[in-house]
């Protein structure tokens, strides 16, 4: 807030709406900005997690194909304690009155803006 006897002050005891509307950023530049996070944050369609994968028969030898099941159940796990502590009041920072989980680990995604799911690969 300006102080008191500043030019801005009087500005904005004069005219509120004209002093707020000095305070934003312009409408085409926030667009850009808000588009730019959205292309450079969204998953892609076809996006491959870790602990996917995008052809079903990658192999058929059975020491990998175990290791590969054994890995998905523990992030399974994973996501099962993030929920977990997501729900526990005593954690800070994990339950408030904005009620937003921690997802950014989470090793699944549904797609889009999720802030889950691991890529298997980052592009940026």
């Amino acid at each position: 807030m300006p102080e008191k006897g500043t030019i801005e002050y009087n500005e904005l005891v004069e005219n509120p709406d004209k002093a707020f509307l000095k305070t934003i950023t312009a409408q085409l530049q926030t667009l850009v900005g808000v588009s730019l996070i959205e292309i450079l944050s969204t998953h892609s369609s076809d996006e491959v997690y870790l602990g996917q994968r995008d052809t079903k028969h990658w192999t058929y030898d059975a020491e990998p194909l175990e290791a590969f099941n054994k890995f998905g159940k523990k992030l399974k796990e994973i996501e099962e304690r993030i929920v977990a502590m997501n729900s526990d009041v005593r954690l800070k920072n994990r339950v408030g009155e904005v009620k937003v989980p921690y997802t950014l680990l989470f090793p699944t995604s549904e797609g889009g803006l999720t802030g889950s799911g691991i890529p298997n690969s980052v592009s940026i």
